[in-house]
């Protein structure tokens, strides 16, 4: 359904180290010399995607957080959630719930949320059901 999710950051040197951290636990690289003028970074992989795309705004305003816009990210295993969920405190971001069981959500729905040093809302979901321990 999806070819790219974009976010918005004010800092693309800050939020290429973040998310190279953070999505690495996840399996996904970023692309390599996805923009020449410095200006975005992708992860995942080239058109048509899917991928993560962080850029400065077109618009030349400062990057807000959108209230109630999150991306989640699909995990293989809960020990991804949770390197996910550490890489991204680790590297300027902020926890926004532990990984842990959702049942709320469905039985086995294991997820850690965080927001970025920008304040865009992330989550990684496994929903196998592995024992957590």
């Amino acid at each position: 359904m999806f070819s790219y999710v974009s976010l918005g950051t004010r800092d693309i040197a800050r939020a290429t180290l973040f998310y190279d951290a953070v999505l690495a636990p996840l399996g996904h690289a970023r692309i390599a010399d996805y923009d020449p003028d410095g200006t975005s970074a992708a992860w995942g992989t080239d058109d048509p995607g899917p991928h993560l795309w962080v850029t400065q705004p077109f618009d030349g305003n400062p990057a807000s957080a959108g209230n109630g816009t999150m991306v989640s990210f699909l995990a293989a295993t809960r020990a991804a959630v949770d390197a996910f969920h550490a890489a991204a405190l680790a590297h300027g971001g902020t926890d926004e719930g532990a990984p842990g069981l959702r049942p709320q959500y469905g039985p086995s729905f294991y997820a850690g949320y965080v927001r970025d040093p920008d304040g865009n809302k992330l989550n990684a979901v496994c929903y196998s059901e592995e024992d957590a321990g």
